[in-house]
């Protein structure tokens, strides 16, 4: 039995049980894992976990020589841009996953000394896709704009290309990260076709020169070639919207990349032809009409108004 004043006690903490306020609290916590679960479509996650762990590995494993002050200022500059870009160009609400995304590619893609220079880098990256768009699309991919707009502006940045080695084990394990995020984004058919050309291509070279196919093998187990595949010219919001579009781009990129390789005899030949190309990107989708690309929905009908950049 118990006394009058643990009776009194049980009573009044039963009396604070409200049931409306229980049922309300378990349909806010519904609410929140509901988000959460909708928030893990969208594909830019997978990407940020995977980007992630190629930088990890690439500082701790392959002592990338990556000053941790450049990083930090790439990534707070890019934060910074992506929120003012929002907040007074395109008056849509503040997501920072885009911007995070290209300051993973520009931390293991752009190499300087300066501090300066890769803030700069980040500003042009996010302020080019707030800046220079066509029917609703960013025109360039962030990080692409700005590695050629640093190659161009300065002699004191550059792209570290041959920083991942060429062993075939690390190229396949690359490959199949980056055919994750695709797989997750739709957009597979731009990478597919960009390699499968550009392979082709190296190939027939291979062969015309009499050089024996082991040595465009090499040439395709690039860590920064397979992370422009993957990660940079598979941008869903600036490949063309049909899937006839994208692998029609994805060929045309890998082309002129040939071209500027072997032919012009430039560095970072894809890097350039990405530029070069991706101004063909709302001719295409004039002519090759298909769904416009929503990060949260890839597969949303294209009636519906994307917003957020």
């Amino acid at each position: 039995m118990f006394s009058v004043d643990e009776n009194q006690e049980i009573s009044s903490s039963l009396s604070q049980l409200n049931p409306t306020r229980a049922i309300a609290a378990f349909v806010s916590g519904m609410r929140v894992i509901a988000r959460t679960i909708s928030a893990l479509r969208d594909p830019r996650w997978y990407q940020v976990f995977v980007l992630s762990l190629l930088l990890c590995f690439g500082v701790f494993v392959l002592d990338f020589g990556i000053h941790w002050q450049n990083a930090i200022a790439i990534f707070a500059a890019a934060q910074l841009a992506q929120y003012a870009g929002a907040r007074f160009v395109a008056r849509v609400s503040y997501d920072p996953l885009s911007a995070l995304i290209t300051s993973f590619s520009l931390t293991l893609l752009l190499r300087t000394d300066l501090i300066i220079l890769a803030m700069l880098a980040a500003i042009i990256a996010i302020g080019s896709k707030f800046l220079i768009r066509v029917r609703g699309k960013h025109v360039f991919n962030p990080a692409n704009a700005a590695l050629v707009s640093m190659m161009l502006l300065s002699d004191s940045a550059w792209v570290s290309s041959g920083q991942w080695g060429s062993a075939t084990v690390g190229a396949l394990a690359l490959a199949c990260l980056g055919m994750l995020v695709l797989t997750k984004a739709r957009r597979a058919e731009t990478t597919i076709a960009f390699l499968s050309a550009y392979g082709l291509l190296l190939a027939g070279r291979a062969i015309w020169l009499g050089d024996p196919l082991s040595i465009p093998l090499h040439q395709l187990q690039n860590g920064a070639l397979l992370i422009f595949a993957f990660f940079m010219i598979s941008d869903p919001k600036t490949t063309p919207d049909s899937s006839l579009g994208r692998v029609l781009f994805g060929t045309l990129v890998a082309s002129i990349a040939y071209a500027i390789q072997f032919m012009a005899y430039q560095p970072n030949g894809p890097i350039l032809a990405l530029i070069i190309s991706a101004p063909l990107v709302p001719l295409i989708d004039i002519v090759s009409r298909g769904h416009n690309y929503r990060w949260e929905q890839p597969m949303a009908d294209a009636s519906r108004q994307i917003k957020g950049v």
